[in-house]
């Protein structure tokens, strides 16, 4: 889930095309279709990446470890979920449908970037502790989710930091929203000693999946943003603003 953040990575790769101008085609400040159609073509195209500029795989992602849920441990019922070993895949199938702003006042506008992934899968390692009335829960295991169907929209608000006569683009809040149209999840080994139970609670959770979704969805969206803030920061700190865009004149 925090790793859309991939698709949106490629949009900077449609404007910086200075180091590649044969292969990367450059837009103007705000040419909507012209960033969908570039953005598209070199997803297709470089799903393993662009070493040239530092652009890394989009087919397989590496997550950082992220604290899903957690609760103070007090009263009859808490619970905390921490996830590790996390990798992503199915970016490379990502699409996207709309990009709007850019402007050459990148201010004058709202930023807003859509997409839609057919399949998003994540796999990692979890630890989760809760206490259920006098019943106290350690479980560690591998799981596997399958995001099925997923659009999701990414709303950025910006500002302009000038140095050395340069304007420099910064991202200080991204909003994402995101909807899917089904969650598929399996945990292995949730109780080692019990399979029917680890089945019954697998079994249960694809059932119920709306409302963990509801309930965990804030937690997942604020660390797919802080991810996606952290990633571009360093590319829009290196490169001028007026420099990922064709100038007027041509």
């Amino acid at each position: 889930m925090i790793s859309y953040v991939l698709a949106i990575h490629l949009l900077l790769i449609v404007f910086f095309c200075t180091a590649l101008p044969d292969r990367i085609k450059k837009c103007r400040f705000g040419d909507e279709k012209c960033m969908v159609k570039s953005i598209n073509d070199i997803i297709k195209k470089y799903p393993k990446g662009i070493p040239e500029l530092g652009i890394k795989p989009i087919d397989v992602v590496d997550i950082k470890d992220t604290e899903l849920l957690k609760s103070n441990r007090t009263g009859f019922l808490w619970a905390s979920v921490s996830l590790s070993n996390q990798i992503n895949y199915g970016f490379e199938n990502t699409t996207i449908t709309s990009v709007k702003g850019f402007e050459k006042n990148p201010k004058a506008s709202q930023i807003i970037i859509s997409g839609r992934i057919p399949s998003l899968v994540h796999k990692g390692s979890f630890v989760a502790n809760g206490h259920l009335w006098l019943v106290e829960m350690n479980l560690t295991g591998d799981s596997i989710s399958e995001f099925q169907n997923m659009r999701f929209t990414l709303k950025l608000k910006v500002s302009l930091d000038f140095r050395n006569n340069k304007r420099y683009l910064n991202i200080y809040q991204l909003t994402p929203i995101v909807k899917i149209d089904r969650w598929i999840l399996e945990m292995d080994s949730l109780f080692t000693e019990n399979t029917d139970l680890t089945i019954i609670l697998n079994r249960l959770f694809n059932q119920r999946w709306i409302e963990v979704w509801n309930e965990w969805e804030p937690s997942i969206l604020d660390t797919f943003a802080s991810v996606f803030i952290g990633m571009i920061k360093g590319i829009f700190n290196e490169i001028p603003y007026d420099d990922l865009f064709l100038p007027d004149d041509i």
